[in-house]
């Protein structure tokens, strides 16, 4: 057993530390504007890190198993509730293709890193599902593929390692690519124009406290997004446990078996499916609810915590590197491709660094990024076409995990 302050049997502790980090992550990110700037995500994952490296808590715990099995699936419906589809063509239809555009951009820094790095670099077909699944619809569909393609857990610790490192450096570039006189003159940046005429803080609030204002939320709400929430769970993971074993996926059934294997017997993606089938088909029900967007963003904290756990720094030095370099050459050709691309269709700066935020870190950390900019009225859209990821990014890492495994 791992020598730490608390063991990893301790349950109740380690719920209690995980919970209250990713609470005070919160609070910090509203309270002061500095924690406002490096957004509650990134303070919960330097947390978690100082914790399993200065010895207190343990690196791995059935504990942090229950938050991958429960609190991930629980979080994908209720971060979809407020999504209603027809709007996101309405009113945020520009910004959703600057995201597919984006989206692309993924998948071809996928491939070219794949095939640069897959002689180096073990299992990359999997870890190729897992983060090109993840950059395009954020962390939660890390998990995801993570768990179909059934990555060993050290292998995922040491992506989970050089994604955290990566998610950092694109914060670091996106939060400086504002500033710099050489994009502003090549692009229009209506939105940082209007930060800078009213300045930086609005009625002594810090921007994420102002967005994430008290709304009228009742019992009932809370009660219909979480019992929604698991029933969805509940229902798409068996219906996709029935597939998994109706449908065959071996080594030695063809290419389009496995791939209506991945499809129809992941549990994530049949999640996914179904809370979008029940967003066309019940728009009035979800629009209804309150609080789920509150409780999903809460709950995803929860997730940024103890995915920064196994992140060692002994692990680091030895595993991470390579890994670094595969989702950094993704990264920086997403970016290319999505400032290209909104060049020629000439999209505002700050739609772009949101669309590409919204493919790599996820809806969370670009509205994050929105509300640490000042750039209010993009908050919303982002939300929305951001969490579109969530529903195309496990078909992304599915297919591209299934194809990068004919070449391993």
């Amino acid at each position: 057993m791992e020598k730490t302050l608390i063991q990893a049997d301790d349950y109740i502790t380690l719920w209690g530390i995980i919970v209250v980090l990713a609470s005070i992550s919160i609070y910090l990110e509203q309270r002061y504007i500095w924690a406002s700037k490096i957004t509650g995500a990134i303070i919960a994952l330097i947390g978690a890190i100082v914790l399993s490296n200065t010895g207190i808590i343990p690196t791995a715990s059935p504990v942090y198993d229950a938050v991958w099995t429960v609190i991930v699936p629980v979080a994908i419906p209720l971060l979809l509730f407020h999504v209603n589809i027809k709007k996101i063509f309405k009113e945020t239809g520009r910004l959703l293709i600057i995201f597919l555009l984006s989206s692309i951009g993924t998948i071809a820094g996928t491939i070219v890193s794949f095939f640069l790095l897959k002689d180096y670099i073990p299992m990359l077909d999997r870890l190729g599902a897992m983060f090109s699944a993840s950059y395009i619809g954020g962390g939660v569909n890390f998990a995801a593929m993570a768990a179909k393609f059934k990555t060993p857990g050290e292998l995922v610790s040491s992506a989970v390692v050089a994604d955290n490192l990566m998610m950092a450096i694109l914060f670091i570039i996106l939060m400086i690519i504002p500033t710099l006189s050489f994009f502003k003159r090549r692009y229009s940046t209506p939105h940082i124009l209007e930060v800078e005429r009213q300045g930086a803080i609005e009625d002594g609030k810090t921007l994420a406290e102002s967005f994430w204002k008290r709304k009228d939320i009742s019992l009932k709400d809370i009660a219909l997004s979480v019992g929604t929430a698991f029933l969805f769970v509940i229902v798409s993971f068996k219906i996709a446990k029935y597939f998994d074993q109706l449908i065959p996926s071996r080594e030695d059934v063809s290419f389009f078996m496995n791939l209506l294997n991945g499809l129809f017997g992941d549990g994530y993606i049949m999640l996914t499916t179904m809370t979008f089938m029940a967003l066309t088909l019940f728009p009035k029900y979800f629009e209804n609810i309150n609080g789920s967007q509150e409780v999903g963003t809460f709950l995803v904290h929860i997730f940024f915590v103890v995915i920064g756990i196994p992140a060692s720094i002994p692990l680091i030095i030895q595993n991470a590197p390579l890994l670094l370099l595969f989702a950094f050459i993704i990264v920086i050709i997403n970016l290319i491709i999505s400032l290209v691309a909104g060049k020629i269709f000439k999209y505002d700066l700050e739609d772009i660094l949101l669309a590409s935020n919204a493919n790599i870190g996820g809806p969370t950390t670009a509205a994050a990024l929105a509300i640490a900019k000042g750039w209010k009225n993009l908050i919303g859209p982002i939300l929305i076409v951001g969490t579109f990821g969530y529903i195309i990014g496990n078909y992304v890492g599915t297919i591209l995990g299934n194809w990068f495994s004919t070449f391993m």
